[in-house]
Parts: C-alpha cells; structure tokens; sequence
C-alpha cells in the first residue's frame, strides 16, 4: 500500500495516489520535477495477502484487514493500534464451530483470513468477519479495536463458510431511530442448507445482545434471506453466486454478482456451463425479500463481449458526463470493469473494458419486467430455479418505481441483458480493480491492473 503524505480529503487511497502522480499536459512541458517519497506499511511476512481496506472518513484513520490481524493505521501509514484475530484451532467441517459444541473432526492451527471489514459509523465500531469458526464476526471499538462483542451462540452466528477474502460483501443500511440492517451476501461453497446467499440482519446497539446478526424477520415459512436451492446443485454441482460489489442507493440495496449457468449453444444440442454477470435488487425495508430481482448486465465493443465482470463502483454522474448521457448530475452512474468472454471465472482474459451504467436505466428495464410478470407473461426466469421453471401470476396493481414485490412472482429474473456503455478497452494487462468521483463537474475514474499499475 503506497500514497503520498497529507493526502486523506478523501477515503480512498489509490485515488489520491492517482491524483498525485498524474500531471496535465501544461506540467508535462515543463521541467520534470524530483519524485515525491511514498510512505509504504509492509505488515508482517507470515501473515501473507492484505484482504481488505476501510477508511474513516471523518478521522482518515485507515482500517486493514489482513490474515490473523487487523491493523488502524494513520494517513500517513504509522501503526496505530494491532488486534490479533488468529490463528486458532479449527476445521472447516466442524459446524455448528467447535466452540459451540464437540466436533469429532481433527482440529489444527488455522489461519483467519479477514474476509470483510465495515465501519458501523452509527455505534462507532468495525465489524470484522473472518474465516475462522464458519464465519464468525468480531465487533471492534475503532478508537482502540477493543473487542465490544464477538457473537457465536447461534447458527445466525455465521454467515459464511467460504474462506477466500472476496467472498462475502456487507452493505450497512442506517437509520436514526432504529438498529441498523446489515445486508451480508456470500458464496455458499456447497451449503445452501447452512448458509443464505443474501439475508439481511440485525445491528444491535449493545455489541453483546442476543440479538445481534439475527434475522430482521424470521418464522417458520418466512424470513429475510435467499436460498438456493439444493436442487439446483444436480444441475450445476458447483454452482455458487459471487459477490463482487454492493451498495444502496434510494430505496433499495443492490450487489454485483457472478454466477454459472448452463446454456445452449447455437447449432448445439449439448449444454455448456457459462457465467453471466448479474446485478441484484432487494428493497431496503423488504423484510420478506419478495423484492429480489436479478437482471444481467455486460459490455460489447466493436463485436467483442465483455461479460465477467471484475469490479464495480458507484459514483454521481456530475454536470460533463451527465449532459452526455441525458441524466442528471446526481444521478448515480456504475463504473464497472468486465473481462472478455464469459466462460472462465478463475482465468480471466487479460482483454478487459471500463463500462459505465445508468443506474436508473437498470431500474427501469427491472420496472417494465415487473409489470409483465404481473401481467402474467413468461416464467420467473431466475437461472438458479430453472429447474422448476415457474410461470408469473397475474394480479391488477400499480407497479411503480419504489414496488417491492408481494408474496408471488418472486425472486425473479430479467432474461435480457442490459448492456454498458464501454469508455476504455485494456487489452494486455487486465483491469482488475475501479474507483470514480467528480472533481469541478468532471467525472474521473482510475483502474487497477493486473500487473498493478495505475491509470486515470
């Protein structure tokens, strides 16, 4: 991790890195000026990769989830405070975790791979969620990552068994009154009966209430989560949902997801397993998740198709861009980054496209499925409930741009795909990582590569 001094207006690093370092072509015409220092933090060699990073953005305290610890650093990169988080003994098999109940499996030293990191602004604590234990989360005092609770007694109590650091995303949704939601999604690896793909969760005020992480609503037929079904495993034995991005915006909560589907190739009779980048739609105040809706979306440019997608982010359009693209400058525009082709997940190709969507463009294309659905035409079209292919129901009601489904013709798929608008092509060293802001009316966006360089 590198950046230049005195440099957190903003919570993200490699934005100001990228501003630091790009110069105007007026400058470039003068003499080159000596290279600033980089302060660099190298966290110890055992530990391995960095897996994710936060920044206050009220304090720019940086937070870094790494394996076996997390690090608070100051802007300039000093070691603050440490809070060691592994290793344990653990086996992946054990569930409910041993430190519930007896496993019979060999327990050994495992390593604790921070796989998500937020900032609970509200409660002034940092939610760390490891792979240790199924999935278990620490809730940590950002002043001094004191330990405020750690909560483990129930099967709520972990949220995911997949150990890579990518694999789970938490969007935080606020409210002034009330506890906060957490909506987790992850990666199942295999175990939809332990584990939902998306469910939304309770944020307690007192770190070490019962109640914390539980379900915002749950009885015996209804609760406030997506599962896949253990079916669909028949079909595609390694099917799984990846969680790439997520976010909120108005009323609604969204992620960016990757997931295989089967599909007929023109001319074939065979089936071949594909992935289709999809985006992902639950309302806010949707305690049922009869909202969910899923609709495909991918980039193609002078006939090559860009459809894995690597990374997201949301940004405002600001006054330039949304002049070109009929929107207004406040309008909430993805910055998406897709590979080409679709068919290797684990290997992407090196080709890879910068893409933007209008997020209300995505709405309205899942507005107008909505209202066919509930005119009754066509199926759910949801790849993973293929298998029961199930028909939409009619029913006379308004749908408008706020509905958040009933108790039928959900989750629900859109079948066509909608496509982003490509801005830059990288063909030999593949995008991997984007960030976006407007700065006097212009919006920027800088990648990551591969082989990690920096453009703006």
């Amino acid at each position: 991790l590198i950046m230049s001094p005195a440099m957190w207006k903003w919570t993200c690093l490699v934005s100001h890195l990228l501003l630091s370092t790009t110069v105007s072509p007026l400058v470039r015409q003068q003499p080159p000026h000596p290279k600033r220092p980089f302060i660099t933090f190298t966290g110890q060699q055992a530990e391995g990769n960095f897996n994710h990073l936060v920044v206050d953005e009220r304090t720019g305290h940086i937070y870094l989830g790494a394996v076996n610890r997390i690090y608070k650093l100051s802007s300039d990169l000093k070691v603050l405070v440490t809070h060691e988080t592994g290793p344990d003994d653990d086996n992946p098999k054990c569930y409910p975790p041993r430190i519930v109940q007896t496993c019979n499996e060999p327990l050994t030293p495992t390593n604790n791979i921070n796989k998500m990191l937020l900032i609970d602004y509200k409660e002034n604590r940092l939610i760390a969620c490891g792979s240790l234990y199924q999935g278990i989360c620490k809730l940590l005092r950002l002043d001094d990552l004191f330990k405020l609770g750690e909560p483990f007694h129930k099967k709520e109590h972990y949220l995911s068994g997949v150990n890579e650091s990518g694999s789970v995303f938490g969007v935080i949704v606020s409210y002034s009154n009330m506890d906060d939601k957490l909506f987790i999604a992850t990666a199942v690896d295999g175990k939809p009966e332990y584990f939902p793909t998306i469910s939304s969760r309770k944020l307690t005020k007192n770190s070490e209430a019962d109640g914390m992480f539980a379900y915002v609503f749950h009885d015996e037929f209804v609760a406030s989560m997506i599962k896949i079904p253990s079916d669909t495993f028949t079909i595609i034995p390694d099917f799984d949902i990846y969680y790439i991005y997520g976010f909120s915006s108005g009323n609604f909560v969204y992620f960016l997801t990757l997931q295989p589907e089967m599909i007929s190739p023109p001319g074939s009779t065979t089936k071949e397993q594909v992935y289709t980048s999809k985006l992902v739609r639950l309302c806010k105040e949707d305690t049922a998740f009869n909202s969910y809706v899923e609709v495909p979306i991918g980039c193609e440019k002078n006939g090559v198709e860009y459809r894995l997608l690597q990374a997201a982010y949301l940004s405002k359009a600001g006054a330039i861009l949304a002049r070109s693209l009929g929107v207004g400058p406040e309008d909430d525009i993805l910055f998406t980054v897709f590979s080409k082709g679709q068919k290797r997940k684990m290997k992407s190709l090196d080709e890879s496209a910068l893409c933007i969507f209008v997020l209300k463009n995505i709405n309205d294309r899942i507005k107008d499925r909505l209202q066919s659905c509930y005119r009754g035409e066509g199926t759910l079209d949801l790849a993973w409930l293929k298998v029961k292919d199930i028909p939409c129901s009619s029913a006379l009601l308004t749908i408008d741009d706020n509905f958040c489904g009933l108790d039928m013709n959900a989750p629900l798929g859109v079948s066509s795909m909608v496509r982003g608008l490509p801005i830059f092509t990288e063909d030999g060293d593949r995008m991997t990582s984007v960030i976006a802001y407007v700065y006097k009316n212009h919006s920027l966006a800088f990648v990551g590569t591969k082989s990690g360089k920096l453009k703006k």
